[in-house]
């Protein structure tokens, strides 16, 4: 692996020692602080920025976003923001329900969903060190030092991890040297957000020269917009908006001209992908490990998504007890995701901003979409609820690699019995051994030491409520980050016990519990 160290800042004896040191306190970095937290790690995190984003960039939360949040009880704080049920595909109106808790996309601005993962980040113990610029880094076989500039000037950072959650134009990235392959952006939409003009709401609308879309907020009109033709430029800075309002007249007609222009970006149809995830001690989350257009909010939702997977098991390397190759499996299970989601981004850019010759393969996408097998594949993949990891041979289980789906439950604990939802049994980000009246051919005592200790897998005894899309006598193991890692009807299966070990490695017996008071503490 490259090793770029530049700027140093002073001796490795009087670094600041942290296990991981995050770059970024974006969603994907500040996500990814919360989950280390919860798993024991000592987390640092570095941003060049003095505070959350005030721009009005990403502003779609997906179902599965909305699930991971109510799973660690921030929904609570976030509250109930507006719900659109309808999203699109290229442009082309696509209905996102599908079962779940948070069904359809859900409109929160970046800064407030930096927010809220910033506070509950602090809340729970991370270091966030704001106005720090990384300056150099080396890496070897025991852990990472890197250097940053603060606004007391220089200092070093010593950690046993490092990840990069740094965007598209990551600055770990360019120092670890790591590929980036894919292809630069052919074509771009102007965006900008305007007070002071009045113009009709547009949802994708294909003009004769261009595509257009705007949309009034609180006074406020962002307005989109591709003239047909034309083509990303190489870009150091915003652009003008002189150039929004040239394009804008050429779609439209409009001249929008005297608007107060408030916040101003052109985005293109880029798309690359990090060959590894990993190097080494260096790990890769969101956008410094994939870029795409942002279509539909899927950028920001897909590096959460990155960081739910990664976290839980980081703070089980740095904790010692991962099994072997639980930490590879990050970039395993997450890279082929990320590939399903350029390959979708990539065929929308070409729905979305293609000049007329596109207008029949739209017309036939739009056939397709009107049925209901496709429009539930492309919503499942919008959405983030169709990820369906390949646990190997596990067996066939209809759950198995999925996420847990989102089910009323009666837990069964100390002689009596409370609702509950699925949700709310992964509030301290551990595994969860969900017993629905399965068989049960272990004493507990070997229960207790099949489940490990209460800081990785707890136990918890259930009946699924009516209607439930859970199944009463199976006994399912799930993964912290709520994906199905065993299904079965006997929790003697030998099945379970090498999926405990694949996941969650060899029981601790001297620091297990007893089960019944791990249960009540998983669902406290």
């Amino acid at each position: 692996m490259a090793a770029d160290h530049r700027g140093t800042a002073q001796d490795t004896a009087h670094a600041m020692r942290t296990d991981v040191l995050v770059v970024g306190a974006g969603p994907a970095g500040l996500m990814l602080a919360c989950e280390l937290r919860l798993g024991g790690a000592e987390v640092t995190v570095l941003d060049e920025r003095p505070g959350p984003t005030t721009e009005s960039r990403a502003t779609t939360l997906h179902a599965r976003t909305m699930e991971i949040l109510d799973s660690r009880g921030l929904l609570d704080v976030l509250g109930t923001p507006p719900c659109e049920p309808r999203g699109h595909f290229g442009g082309i109106g696509l209905d996102l329900t599908l079962p779940s808790s948070h069904p359809g996309q859900w409109k929160v601005p970046q800064g407030r969903t930096e927010e809220l993962l910033q506070d509950r980040a602090v809340q729970l113990g991370a270091d966030l060190r704001r106005s720090h610029r990384l300056t150099g880094l080396t890496s070897g076989p025991d852990g990472v030092s890197a250097d940053a500039l603060g606004p007391e000037g220089p200092v070093r950072f010593s950690a046993r991890y490092l990840v990069g959650c740094d965007g598209e134009d990551s600055t770990v990235r360019r120092l670890v040297g790591a590929d980036f392959p894919g292809r630069d952006a052919v074509r771009e939409l102007l965006r900008a957000d305007v007070s002071g003009i009045r113009t009709p709401d547009r949802r994708f609308l294909r003009l004769p020269d261009g595509l257009a879309i705007s949309a009034t907020r609180d006074g406020v009109t962002r307005v989109m917009v591709h003239a047909f033709g034309s083509r990303a430029r190489h870009r150091t800075g915003a652009p003008d908006f002189a150039e929004v309002v040239e394009a804008w007249k050429r779609v439209t007609g409009e001249d929008i001209g005297h608007g107060v222009p408030l916040w101003i970006n052109a985005f293109g149809d880029a798309g690359r992908q990090l060959d590894r995830y990993r190097h080494g001690r260096i790990l890769f989350a969101g956008d410094a490990a994939h870029q795409q257009m942002p279509s539909g909010g899927q950028a920001l939702n897909l590096g959460v998504q990155d960081s739910f997977n990664l976290g839980w098991k980081l703070a089980a390397e740095i904790r010692g007890d991962a099994p072997d190759g639980l930490l590879d499996s990050y970039h395993t299970e997450r890279h082929a995701v990320g590939a399903d989601v350029l390959a979708n981004i990539r065929a929308q850019s070409r729905l979305l901003l293609g000049g007329p010759e596109i207008e029949p393969v739209r017309a036939i996408v739009a056939e397709l979409i009107a049925l209901d097998d496709v429009r539930t594949r492309l919503a499942g993949t919008i959405s983030g609820l169709a990820v369906r990891y390949d646990l190997g041979d596990g067996g066939d289980h209809p759950l198995l690699g999925l996420r847990l789906p989102p089910a009323g439950l009666t837990r069964l604990a100390d002689g009596g019995a409370t609702t509950v939802r699925t949700a709310e049994l992964f509030r301290r980000g551990t595994g969860l051994l969900l017993d629905l009246g399965a068989d049960t051919d272990l004493a507990p005592g070997d229960l207790a030491a099949a489940a490990r200790d209460a800081h990785r897998v707890v136990r918890v005894s259930a009946r699924p409520a009516p209607g439930s899309p859970l199944h009463a006598g199976e006994a399912l193991l799930v993964r912290p980050d709520g994906h199905v890692a065993w299904a079965g009807r006997s929790t003697g299966d030998p099945a379970l016990h090498t999926a405990l070990r694949r996941w969650f490695g060899e029981p601790d017996r001297a620091r297990t519990a007893p089960h019944q008071s791990t249960e009540t503490a998983a669902a406290r």
